[in-house]
């Protein structure tokens, strides 16, 4: 687990070749969607995509949202993490020709019990909450919700995965 915890760390500091962003590398049915060279690294490197399109269906890998150095742990910093988390995975929807709009399923996973989060579970699901709402607008999504012991590295309070329905195509 600690060699993927450090390819992963290896892949976000990894400066990439100058590229033009976004990349759509064609896949059985679909594309797989690359929207910064982050991602591009993240690819290479952890061996996963930001988004992978199948047809119609656009499934967004798992965005952590987490306490980075330096940040508090109360709520107004968990709300800024998960707006961030948020605004991560609207640029690959961008990226992959969609939005919020296009969303069909919400998954979340919860990490109740961590030092990186100071409030009690309720309330971090409150914000979160609160948070998604202000980019997911009626009619919602379908959403599922679990609590977790914890996320892939370190200060993740909750991680969010994606999945949209799209019959667009790509930006270029």
């Amino acid at each position: 687990m600690n060699d993927l915890v450090f390819a992963l760390a290896l892949a976000v500091a990894a400066p990439a070749a100058a590229q033009d962003f976004p990349l759509h590398l064609s896949a059985p049915g679909g594309e797989v969607v690359l929207p910064t060279a982050r991602a591009k690294a993240a690819h290479d490197t952890g061996r996963y995509a930001a988004a992978r399109r199948a047809g119609d269906t656009l499934y967004l890998s798992g965005v952590i949202v987490t306490r980075r150095a330096g940040e508090g742990n109360d709520d107004n910093a968990f709300r800024q993490q998960v707006r961030r988390a948020f605004d991560s995975m609207g640029v690959t929807l961008a990226a992959a020709g969609a939005s919020f709009a296009d969303v069909a399923k919400v998954n979340s996973f919860h990490v109740w019990d961590t030092a990186d989060y100071a409030g009690p579970r309720d309330v971090q699901f409150r914000i979160f909450s609160e948070v998604l709402g202000e980019y997911i607008k009626p009619p919602y999504p379908a959403w599922t919700a679990v609590g977790t012991s914890g996320t892939l590295g370190t200060g993740g309070i909750a991680e969010i995965e994606l999945v949209a329905l799209h019959r667009g195509g790509p930006r270029q």
